[in-house]
């Protein structure tokens, strides 16, 4: 099989129920067999939909396994006869399908699509966008309908194709009302639920934009693989430059204006963490604050390293293709933009090509600090101003001291020059300040020391003169030149401390995950890619550190330098540290199971040892007492015993029928009889040993495809449960109503409720929450009662009574014969 070429996957995503996807994928399949392909349908739901059926004709259709499942019976893909078969393309719907339980080798249907995929058979397949992991939890809150089988987002990023099925919301209502998509008696209850024209465009607009990112992965992957630098306007991209200065949030909310003029604009905000460490101004509480502004605004935030930020933004924004760049105006004077050269903005602007930039003006503008640190020492402004200044300024200090002659003695004029000299060593370093002293001696020489107009070199005192300036300049020039270095020392420190808190930081809001942090870790040191790898490469330009035990992280893209090296070595080890808990959590996962089980064995035996013996050891007094022939009972009192026994070998039977049913419902041998069952039916048996119910609205209520025995268990289990909390005087209520398809049995009590943080406990078998009375059971009935619930395609959760108390909702189906899902079922 390692020879064979891995199979290709296409998807037809539909924006909601009924815009036809499987049609599509039928049609596509008509169209590749008329060509020569070999196709064959692995699995095509149609849902009694007489157009789509009529897309089979054909259409080579491999027979479907018939599979039983707790007394019902169901269709499965044969995935060992479509291996068999060994089409080039099959067909297969429904992507997000949970198999049958315990049938096949796989519990998901992408699962067995992954294995054609291996087995190099090429797929098509349809997924609605409400089975998307990533957005399960957003249709919820649209619809108001949970789904229950997903896909992971990055196994449908995968696919070869993915194409968008849509159709208007008014389009799609229309076909709705014409029958076309469902039984005329569901047509007006999921017109007026499910498919309202406001839950449709929002499902329409979630399409188009999951899918127009997958575009843009792709499109990002593309200018990556063929080396385009060039800007391409597919949707406008917003950069914010940040420095972590105040005007960050200024800033933010211009390029936040500016994105929200095009639909679906991005705003990215990114902050460069000098390599070097050399930044002024840099405040991390603004840039954690400017952060979170950001993420509120829907943007993202991003670090990167760069030696030089003008040109780590500029590439920065061509990787991303960024169609706009947002930067602040310069916050140093006009003196400092003389003396330094120009600064970040003015050279973004020169390199960023056919990236827009905006300058935006702020408070802060041009009162920043004089002389900003830079990469070197020394600027490459003040390399050249310090030589020409050590040249100019003695000779203007010159001119002005000679039209001041006579007004100032020669000490105070030999101090001026002193001070030019130092002023040019504090610009230009040790070699301008030789230069200055040079020109500034011999000038002072000439034209102020007797006699003027001369050198008197051959004079002791214009020696020690000229030593004491060289002196003075050097010494000062050393001091300034030693107090750069440990100031860029110290900010190279900080600027590793601040890119570690950033990587900290993600960690902290959960991007801990493996491919989140080599993401991280490429995008923070501007790489073209970042892998976990087993051996280091020896591929060129290829950055490779350990990650832990036979781990490396690879870099591939320019060459680091030591000081991103040992950074980039701590993000390593923030990689390691996750694949060592993905390992751990993995054995972990492997144990619990183990775990539960023992948990469960040791709360039996616990909850046994007292919930059996009680009616056992009643039952059996009773019973000893009729045996005896010692005591002459009169009816009355025989008549006692004989119902004491009764009711004690009743509750030993009840107790023992749960745990027999408990461990059937675990193991999946639990036998169902599934059939159309009224609730009339059900609930005068299920309510016979209970006076404090009160029935209500259960007349006319359809039937429901239920076990009826179960159901009556369920029912009684659950009402039984809420007698015991109702206050004194008050009544437990039974409702019922239907909508979409389903019928919901309420049963509600008045009593003190449950805390929201206890409910996920309450299923739970051996549990009696708030019960102190060991008399009650072995807190079996909640837990039985879901079992089966869901044994029966049904559901049973928790729910506030308004007033106080708690109310809990059975959800069955509906028994009427359906061609086809609705949007309540997959």
């Amino acid at each position: 099989m390692s020879d064979v070429r891995p199979g290709r996957l296409k998807v037809y995503l539909g924006a909601a129920p009924g815009v036809g996807k499987t049609y599509r994928m039928l049609e596509e399949g008509r169209r590749r067999a008329t060509r020569g392909t070999d196709v064959v349908v692995g699995f095509a739901e149609c849902h009694g939909r007489a157009n789509t059926e009529a897309m089979l004709e054909g259409l080579e259709t491999v027979p479907r396994r018939f599979c039983s499942y707790r007394g019902g019976r169901f269709e499965e893909m044969d995935l060992v006869a479509v291996l068999d078969r060994r089409p080039q393309v099959a067909l297969v719907d429904e992507f997000a399908h949970s198999n049958v339980p315990g049938e096949g080798r796989n519990s998901k249907r992408w699962h067995d699509i992954g294995v054609l995929l291996d087995a190099g058979i090429d797929v098509i397949t349809a997924l609605n966008i409400q089975h998307l992991e990533s957005l399960n939890d957003v249709v919820e809150k649209i619809t108001g309908v949970p789904q229950h089988e997903t896909v992971p987002d990055e196994v449908v990023r995968r696919a070869w194709q993915i194409e968008l099925v849509d159709m208007p919301a008014e389009a799609l209502r229309r076909r709705m009302a014409h029958g076309n998509i469902y039984a005329p008696e569901k047509i007006d209850a999921a017109l007026a639920n499910y498919f309202r024209p406001g839950n449709l465009t929002a499902l329409r607009q979630l399409a188009l934009l999951w899918l127009a990112d997958r575009v843009d992965e792709a499109l990002q992957e593309y200018r990556s693989e063929h080396g385009i630098g060039r800007v391409w306007e597919t949707r406008e991209r917003v950069v914010v430059a940040l420095t972590g200065g105040p005007e960050g949030d200024t800033l933010v909310r211009r390029g936040a204006r500016i994105a929200d003029r095009s639909a679906g604009g991005d705003l990215l905000a990114v902050h460069v963490a000098r390599s070097d460490g050399l930044a002024a101004g840099v405040s991390h509480a603004s840039l954690a604050r400017q952060r979170r502004l950001v993420e509120d605004l829907g943007g993202s935030y991003h670090s990167v390293v760069g030696g030089n930020v003008a040109t780590a933004l500029v590439e920065f924004a061509r990787i991303e293709n960024a169609t706009q760049l947002v930067l602040g105006s310069s916050r140093r004077g006009r003196l400092a933009r003389f003396l330094t050269g120009p600064g970040t903005g003015e050279t973004v602007t020169e390199l960023s090509g056919d990236i827009d930039v905006h300058r935006v003006t702020h408070e802060r503008a041009g009162r920043g600090t004089l002389l900003p640190s830079r990469r070197r020492t020394l600027s490459r402004a003040r390399l050249i101003a310090g030589p020409v200044t050590g040249l100019l300024l003695p000779v203007l200090l010159t001119i002005v001291l000679a039209q001041m002659r006579g007004s100032l003695n020669l000490t105070s004029e030999a101090l001026l020059f002193l001070l030019a000299v130092v002023g040019v060593a504090c610009i230009g370093g040790v070699v301008s300040a030789v230069i200055a002293s040079l020109t500034a001696s011999l000038l002072l020489n000439y034209w102020f020391i007797p006699p003027i107009g001369a050198f008197t070199l051959a004079d002791p005192n214009a020696l020690v003169a000229l030593a004491v300036f060289v002196l003075v300049a050097a010494t000062v020039a050393a001091v300034v030149d030693r107090s750069l270095r440990l100031s860029r020392r110290s900010a190279r420190a900080t600027a590793e401390a601040e890119t570690m808190s950033s990587l900290a930081g993600s960690i902290v809001r959960g991007e801990a995950t493996i491919p989140a942090l080599l993401e991280r870790t490429r995008e923070t040191f501007g790489m073209e890619s970042a892998d976990l790898v087993d051996e280091p490469p020896d591929t060129a330009g290829t950055t490779a550190v350990p990650a832990g035990p036979g781990a490396y992280l690879a870099l591939r893209g320019r060459t680091l330098s030591s000081s991103e090296r040992r950074v980039l070595a701590a993000f390593a080890a923030h990689v390691g540290s996750a694949v060592e808990r993905a390992r751990l959590a993995e054995a972990a996962a492997e144990v619990e199971p183990v775990k539960a089980a023992d948990r469960l064995r040791t709360a039996l035996l616990r909850a046994v040892g007292h919930d059996l013996r009680t009616p056992l050891a009643a039952g059996w007094a009773a019973v000893a007492s009729l045996r005896s022939r010692d005591v002459d009972f009169t009816d009355e009192d025989r008549d006692e015993l004989l119902a004491t026994a009764d009711e004690s070998m009743g509750k030993l039977n009840r107790l023992v029928e749960n745990l027999l049913d408990l461990s059937r419902l675990e193991a999946g041998a639990l036998t169902l009889n599934l059939r159309p069952t009224s609730l009339e039916e059900v609930l005068p048996m299920a309510l016979s040993d209970l006076t404090e119910v009160h029935v209500a609205d259960v007349e006319n209520m359809p039937a429901v495809l239920a076990d009826p025995p179960l159901l009556e268990r369920v029912i009684a289990n659950l009402a039984g449960n809420a007698a015991r909390y109702v206050p004194p005087g008050k009544q437990v209520l039974v409702t019922a109503s239907a909508l979409a398809g389903r019928v919901e049995l309420r049963v509600v009590d008045r009593g003190p409720g449950l805390p929201a943080e206890d409910r996920d406990r309450l299923f739970e078998p051996f549990q009696r929450l708030g019960d102190t009375d060991n008399s009650t059971g072995l807190g079996l009935g909640l837990a039985l009662a879901r079992g089966l619930t869901e044994a029966m395609n049904g559901t049973l959760g928790p729910e506030d009574t308004p007033g106080g108390g708690l109310t809990m909702v059975v959800s069955l189906p509906m028994a009427v014969p359906t061609p086809g899902a609705g949007p309540y079922e997959r």
